[in-house]
């Protein structure tokens, strides 16, 4: 999933052949106007069920007083739905033919996330991953049979490149397999040992030839499952408000708790696409760095949902934890997300050390807003509505600046 230093050439054949099946060529990353396609907003779309899955059980992990292996699992299985997303989202922007094998076999990897997402309960609860991993299989399978298609196709370092990634992805599913087999214990070194290996494989796979990922269309699609996630975390804690007032006729605990979650869902999204971060997308170390570092804002975005969910519980007495701990479920990943969104999005367009600092001085206030008892939510959610306001007043002045003296505006 690294950058080529020079745009590949498009493939005509792909984009224009009318043939149910086409050769599997890299396109273009030079194409005007790439956008995602409704295959891939379908793809995104089903991801959420497992996305769901993994924050009910990390709720309920909380919750029972499992925090610390609730956390653990939720990352693990995390990290397996991620990491499936990015293999489709950064091939398909190199190589979407749209032809009806490659769709066919992108269909198999939506039911494979479905199986998965079917033994998530089970991953949390008794540990056992057999379900997640054959849900896994099917996805990877078909995914290797993309990069076969892709092998057949090309030539010379591409074909080599294509050739690596099918064989590192069967090696890597082989290593999932401790999981199923190796004792409780060991699962978590497992779990370490195959998130390098499987991290590592594109690194290897790219290291003579650079797949033709589009900055702009990789970036739209980051933006969209961004959007799919915090479309859930709004879900999530709807239908816990919901529930809570009708079961326990809270209004009054909940208010509080309702519009803390809503301020920091909006602020997320804002934060987020408040700057065109495809133009940042150049070089190889750029691209695995922003590419993976989205592990984090996706799993944070996700669990701010369940932290959400977890503070409602506890509002209304459903939930046997302490206010602290319940607020710290939605302050602590709302910290996380915007400290990660910045060091990957906003750093590279704030223009001096005042707006540089408004993130990750939000980070903090955000985390100190966990001792505020019942009104912690609240104030997470004023604070980081504030730094929204404070950005875009920063901005503002600073554009009005640069007018006023007739000098080119930066980047903000």
């Amino acid at each position: 999933m690294t950058s080529s230093s020079a745009p590949a050439p498009a493939s005509p054949g792909a984009q224009h052949s009318q043939g149910p099946l086409r050769r599997l060529t890299a396109r273009g990353r030079d194409e005007a106007h790439r956008v995602s396609s409704p295959l891939e907003l379908f793809f995104d779309l089903c991801f959420v069920v497992a996305i769901a899955q993994a924050g009910v059980q990390l709720v309920h992990a909380v919750t029972e007083g499992h925090a610390g292996s609730g956390i653990l699992n939720y990352a693990m299985v995390f990290f397996a739905i991620w990491w499936a997303w990015m293999n489709f989202t950064w091939f398909a922007s190199a190589y979407d033919n749209d032809d009806a094998l490659y769709r066919l076999v992108t269909l198999v990897q939506i039911a494979g996330v479905l199986v998965l997402a079917a033994g998530v309960s089970r991953a949390f609860d008794h540990h056992d991953y057999l379900v997640v991993w054959l849900g896994y299989l099917i996805m990877r399978l078909a995914m290797v049979a993309q990069w076969l298609r892709v092998a057949r196709s090309a030539e010379g370092a591409e074909r080599t490149t294509a050739l690596r990634y099918a064989g590192g992805v069967l090696l890597c599913q082989v290593g999932w397999l401790g999981l199923v087999v190796l004792p409780g214990p060991a699962r978590p070194w497992v779990f370490l040992v195959m998130v390098i290996a499987e991290l590592c494989v594109p690194v290897y796979a790219e290291k003579g030839h650079q797949t033709s990922w589009h900055p702009h269309h990789i970036a739209e699609r980051y933006g969209l499952f961004t959007i799919i996630v915090l479309g859930e975390t709004v879900a999530a804690a709807t239908v816990a408000v919901k529930s809570g007032v009708d079961e326990h006729d809270a209004l009054g605990q909940l208010l509080p708790i309702a519009a803390g979650g809503l301020l920091i869902v909006f602020s997320a999204w804002w934060i987020y696409f408040v700057v065109p971060i495809h133009g940042h997308l150049r070089s190889n170390d750029q691209a695995f760095l922003w590419g993976y570092g989205h592990y984090l804002i996706f799993a944070s975005a996700a669990a701010i949902g369940a932290g959400l969910e977890v503070a409602v519980e506890q509002a209304v007495g459903k939930a046997p934890v302490s206010t602290l701990s319940a607020s710290a479920a939605v302050t602590l990943p709302t910290a996380l997300y915007l400290l990660t969104v910045w060091a990957l999005h906003s750093r590279h367009f704030k223009v001096g050390i005042t707006q540089q600092l408004i993130l990750p001085v939000t980070a903090l206030l955000v985390i100190c807003c966990t001792f505020l008892g019942d009104w912690a939510v609240l104030a997470a959610g004023l604070v980081s509505a504030a730094a929204v306001v404070t950005g875009v007043t920063l901005t503002a002045r600073m554009a009005a600046r640069e007018r006023r003296s007739g000098t080119p505006e930066p980047a903000a």
